[in-house]
């Protein structure tokens, strides 16, 4: 596993938690920081991905 595949899925989270909290007090801003941050979370995660599938070959 790389280091990225671990900052994506800390940033993913990190989003996840931004999305619920924006979502629970009604803050827009904050809602869709949280679904930024879980678009760059997965994005990180895949680059991780094609990483791995690199160092294996």
């Amino acid at each position: 596993m790389d280091k990225e595949d671990i900052k994506g899925a800390a940033k993913k989270a990190e989003g996840s938690v931004k999305e619920a909290a924006g979502k629970a007090t009604g803050d827009k801003s904050l809602e869709m920081k949280g679904k930024a941050d879980k678009v760059e979370g997965e994005a990180r995660k895949t680059a991780g991905d094609v990483k791995d599938a690199f160092k294996k070959k």
